[in-house]
């Protein structure tokens, strides 16, 4: 029998050496870990990894897990039955002072579920679900029917405005809120410039929706941050605008495109069905709190 070791990393560049080739075996499954690490490593980006480390056995990288600061740890590619090694390897650094201990844990349900129960038995910690996910993969893009206007992918003079969406999209959908300390229209204008899609829905030359399509990684790009303001909802803008960030994710050279859709919103879930995306995998975003 073979002895699973953990190995943390201090160097970006050095785990994902070790850490892509797993991640990049399914595109799919790992979006996050995949799209993190790479807007981590493009020149000029802001490294706020706090946490990196790879499981390994019988010389092979076997598993690996990583923290962005003030959000939870990515356990993707954390196999359950190494989440209470890496849960002593973390609490034991967080009390010597060496790490950040994970405010939560995000990934497949059984992933962060195992890491959470490992981490809550280490430090008596206790988790609840912040959101539950479910994670959707598309097949033939079925765009919307008759919905008034037209996409638009947006430039740097959009910045100010898809920042305040973004915004406000963070502030109603994410447990965590806008997840960087980083100033918001900094933060689209790298995005921009890294590639990212923004494409904004358009009605009579005013937008009106907007989704985001990250730059395709290992052949993945993800729809997320999309956005209706409350004022021009009900008329199938969100649809429309989802529909064409997709095909902006298709033409860029992405044949995996993939979002994340809140279980406790059957309307867009509905929604994103009939624009043609089929389930993968249920997903939960779990808090730790000291008892």
């Amino acid at each position: 029998m073979f002895t699973v070791q953990i190995r943390r990393h201090d160097d970006l560049a050095a785990f994902a050496e070790l850490a892509v080739p797993l991640l990049h075996a399914d595109p799919v499954r790992h979006s996050v870990a995949i799209t993190v690490v790479a807007a981590r490593l493009r020149p000029g980006s802001p490294n706020d990894v706090v946490t990196m480390l790879t499981v390994h056995e019988a010389g092979a990288v076997r598993g690996a897990a990583l923290q962005t600061a003030r959000m939870s740890l990515i356990t993707s590619a954390l196999l359950p039955d190494t989440a209470p090694a890496v849960a002593d390897v973390l609490a034991g650094g967080a009390l010597a002072g060496k790490g950040e201990p994970p405010p939560g844990a995000t990934g497949p349900r059984e992933n962060a579920e195992a890491f959470a129960a490992a981490w809550c038995r280490r430090t008596g910690a206790t988790a609840r679900v912040e959101m539950a996910m479910r994670l959707f993969t598309l097949g033939e893009l079925r765009p919307p029917a008759g919905v008034p206007g037209a996409a638009r992918v947006a430039g740097t003079m959009d910045a100010p405005l898809l920042a305040s969406w973004r915004q406000a999209f963070a502030v109603t959908a994410l447990p965590s809120g806008w997840p960087s300390t980083e100033d918001p229209e900094a933060a689209v204008l790298r995005q921009l410039a890294a590639g990212q899609g923004n494409v904004l829905w358009e009605l009579d030359g005013r937008p009106v929706s907007m989704a985001v399509a990250s730059a395709p990684v290992a052949g993945m790009s993800r729809i997320a941050s999309v956005w209706t303001p409350p004022e021009h909802r009900g008329h199938g803008f969100g649809s429309a605008v989802t529909a064409a960030a997709s095909q902006w994710a298709l033409d860029a050279g992405a044949p995996h495109v993939v979002l994340f859709t809140d279980l406790t919103n059957p309307v867009s879930n509905s929604i994103y069905r009939k624009l043609g995306y089929r389930p993968v995998h249920d997903a939960v975003d779990l808090a730790f709190e000291r008892v």
